[in-house]
């Protein structure tokens, strides 16, 4: 198969399923899977697809030896699973960096440009001549480095690749056409749309599967109002930096279902967002004392509760109508549930039990 492998602390499960919607969308035979869905493995078991998206977490790449994705993405590169890496995060990062250790002149790495620590470890791979594979950084600012794939301007998302026999043309189209809106879901759908153009995809294509694509569970998915107080489902928000995308991109006054297992986090880059956004925090986990110690002086009032429908409860009689009630967790699920799905399911069955 023809694999596209994307990886990165965040984003990367919505930009795999966004390619895989591109790619469908031209007709291609594709199947989206590994840290999504069904292993590449599981998939390879019933057929040999043509085309394959592949979502990678930087434990599945830990023990690759010989993968060679024909299309690498590394959206970005934040704290995250540090208790793994012997909490050095240029052991982490060093793992994220080997989604391309094995390409070729031939193959296309996709990275963000304005992600800091991205940039840094590509310009040290490039200087050690450890990176082969041709780049196509993206970014909202043009210009921020040469032969930049994408970029923002005037309110228009625009992909430029000079590789396709197609590329007379920059593809663009109004960031309010995307389905998915925000900050971060900016950076996803520039890097799934250059995937698409590297492929050839055309631009019509590209366009539709990016104004239909529908929002995934688990990620920022609204549930729905209560006495007009909107419940937020963020349950996929297992690390301190998609949590604060999350709250980012939130503009309603908040109380916040926050804790689980705490990976090594710091908490201090949510300080600023918290006091300004945040009017009540709903701490679920069996040790939330970290979480006191990181907001107890910036918001009114932090409560601390035992099961999902207890938090649920809780959050909703704290908020008034035109409030919003975010479950954007920051940590891992296993102290009181399965899985983040599984923590997601119960926050909805909470919910509709309102």
């Amino acid at each position: 198969a023809h694999i596209t492998a994307i990886t990165g602390s965040n984003g990367k499960t919505t930009t795999t399923s966004l390619t895989g919607a591109v790619l469908k969308q031209a007709g291609l035979d594709v199947e989206v899977g590994g840290n999504i869905g069904r292993s590449f493995a599981n998939i390879l078991l019933d057929r040999d697809p043509e085309y394959a998206v592949l979502e990678l977490s930087s434990f599945q790449l830990d023990g690759m030896l010989d993968f060679r994705p024909r299309i690498a993405m590394l959206l970005n590169i934040t704290p995250d699973h540090l208790d793994r890496y012997e909490y050095s995060l240029d052991l982490y990062a060093a793992s994220k960096m080997s989604i391309a250790a094995n390409q070729t002149e031939a193959d296309h790495f996709i990275y963000c440009a304005e992600d800091p620590i991205t940039s840094e470890k590509v310009a040290a791979a490039l200087s050690e001549k450890n990176l082969h594979a041709q780049l196509h950084p993206f970014g909202f600012d043009s210009g921020l480095v040469p032969n930049q794939a994408a970029w923002l301007a005037e309110d228009q998302l625009h992909i430029d690749i000079k590789t396709t026999p197609s590329s007379t043309q920059p593809f663009s189209m109004s960031i309010y056409e995307l389905a998915l809106q925000g900050k971060h879901n900016l950076y996803n759908s520039m890097a799934a749309g250059i995937a698409g153009r590297i492929l050839d995809i055309t631009h019509d294509d590209i366009r539709n599967a990016m104004t239909d694509f529908r929002a995934l569970e688990h990620r920022l998915q609204s549930l729905g109002e209560v006495q007009k107080i909107e419940f937020i489902n963020d349950s996929k928000a297992t690390n301190v930096n998609s949590t604060w995308y999350a709250l980012e991109s939130i503009q309603k006054p908040l109380i916040w279902i926050v804790g689980g297992v705490d990976k090594g986090n710091d908490y201090t880059e949510l300080v600023e967002m918290v006091s300004t956004k945040v009017k009540a925090i709903v701490c679920l986990g069996l040790d939330n004392r970290k979480l006191h110690e990181a907001f107890a002086r910036h918001v009114d009032l932090m409560v601390n509760c035992r099961s999902m429908p207890e938090a649920v409860r809780m959050a909703y009689h704290l908020g008034d109508a035109g409030d919003a009630v975010l479950l954007s967790p920051a940590c891992a699920s296993f102290d009181l549930f399965e899985s983040y799905e599984d923590r997601g399911n119960r926050f909805k069955q909470a919910f509709l039990s309102l």
